[in-house]
């Protein structure tokens, strides 16, 4: 079990954490004709945006009350309602995701007092969300937690549906770790086994970098819609990817009486394996084929991989769910975690196979990876210059990658993700240039075609 142990800097240098809105946000996106509303100053949202649109390379839905400096100090409610019915008035969204800011939160603002009164005197076609958010607090992991369990209280309704009546449908929380490719790739695992999946958020439909017929939206495009989260009710089994959504679980599960599988990631051997028979064990149906090829495919991957990954020091700076999923696999493949550092606690983080977790920045990681001997660094962009200074390979992870393309369409789950990764990895330990030298025999002919000195006298 790792000891989990906070810095004692006073600043961050080189911050590894991102807020508590920006989690919020990346939550809602996942919604079908969703509008994300920052009740905050205009800043705030324009950060939250430059960020989204630099990592997915897309247009990114998202809306903010603006506060200025006399609403800052006086109050924004007055703020907050003309934001919601311009929102409403001129977008028509179906979701309205209502999200806090620390600069209200500093204010003390009671967002759900204002959301009752702008209700009062309205007959509303949207369903506004409101999560707190404050961006002191936590990162993108605990705030797109928070959104999702936001989601489930507003939209799931409180009502057990009898087992017989449930349809062959099972519900997926998706954690903030999985890229869009993950979600589509974990639909298409479902649905092989006969099954509908609900997934929320459905960041696949949404920020995958299609394009549509329509064109431009000022909403988000797929999603999952309000009418299917409505529905989750219906569905026979919850699967949860990612420990940070355990809070949301037990929503969901308190409200619906559904029964769920909690798993820490989709990338080690052994959660891929529970995924698989959960799958399996819900739709009566033997596992296809073609999953089983993936899952040998892999078993053949970990035995041509193991000289160059094997014992391979590697460090990791990410949100406390995928270090955790990152760091399984590191165990199944061999490798060793010799530096762990998160931007928050959680309890999750203990079961890593490393003797500490640090809570802290990138300034850490490198420190700590470099008394360690790293030999390769895992983090977001920001990670980059550490990299750098220390000489060593940054695989990118995580968010945001503002310097990489293609981090949404990067495959990190199953067995067909896993395989990716560990190729990936070899890859970057595998030396380049410096296998063994080419034999030459003594009896080789000359490029004119004549024979070899030595071939000549043994002719001779």
């Amino acid at each position: 079990m790792a000891r989990i142990v906070q810095t004692n800097k006073p600043l961050s240098v080189n911050p590894l954490r991102v807020s508590q809105p920006m989690g919020a946000v990346l939550a809602f996106l996942g919604l079908a004709r969703s509008l994300p509303l920052e009740h905050g100053a205009q800043g705030c949202t324009a950060f939250s945006k430059v960020f989204f649109t630099r990592h997915f390379r897309e247009p990114i839905p998202l809306q903010t009350t603006a506060l200025d400096m006399f609403s800052s100090v006086l109050g924004g409610d007055e703020r907050l309602h003309e934001g919601l019915a311009t929102v409403i008035d001129e977008h028509r969204p179906e979701v309205v995701g209502l999200i806090t800011t620390g600069l209200v939160e500093m204010q003390g603002a009671d967002i759900r007092r204002v959301l009752r009164s702008f209700h009062a005197g309205r007959c509303e076609t949207a369903s506004v969300v409101a999560v707190n958010t404050p961006d002191t607090l936590g990162g993108l992991e605990s705030g797109y937690a928070l959104a999702v369990e936001a989601i489930i209280q507003a939209l799931v309704p409180d009502a057990v549906v009898p087992v017989a009546q449930r349809a062959r449908q099972v519900n997926l929380l998706a954690g903030s770790m999985l890229t869009p490719a993950d979600v589509e790739a974990i639909r298409e695992w479902i649905e092989s086994f006969g099954l509908q999946a609900v997934i929320l958020p459905d960041l696949a439909d949404s920020l995958d970098g299609h394009l549509t017929p329509q064109g431009y939206t000022t909403l988000t495009t797929g999603g999952t819609s309000r009418q299917a989260i409505a529905a989750m009710g219906r569905s026979a089994l919850t699967l949860v990817i990612g420990d940070s959504l355990g809070r949301a679980a037990d929503l969901l599960k308190a409200r619906t009486g559904i029964p769920d599988l909690r798993l820490s990631g989709l990338t080690a051997l052994a959660d891929c394996d529970a995924f698989v028979q959960a799958l399996a064990d819900v739709s009566g149906r033997p596992v296809p084929a073609r999953i089983l090829r993936q899952r040998e495919q892999l078993l053949d991957a970990l035995v041509d991989s193991y000289v160059p990954v094997g014992g391979a020091r590697i460090a990791i700076g990410a949100d406390a769910d995928q270090l955790v999923a990152l760091g399984r696999f590191l165990d199944d493949i061999g490798a060793r975690l010799v530096a762990a550092v998160s931007p928050c606690r959680s309890a999750a983080l203990e079961t890593l196979n490393v003797e500490e977790v640090l809570v802290g920045d990138f300034e850490d990681l490198e420190e700590r990876a470099r008394t360690a001997s790293a030999q390769l660094l895992i983090g977001n962009s920001h990670a980059l210059q550490s990299a750098e200074r220390l000489g060593i390979p940054l695989l990118r992870a995580g968010f945001p990658q503002y310097d990489h393309y293609g981090a949404a369409a990067r495959l990190w789950v199953g067995y067909r993700g896993a395989r990716q990764l560990l190729f990936e990895l070899a890859n970057l330990f595998a030396p380049r240039g410096t296998g063994i030298a080419p034999y030459h025999s003594p009896l080789r002919q000359d490029f004119d075609g004549a024979a070899a000195p030595s071939a000549r006298s043994i002719s001779a």
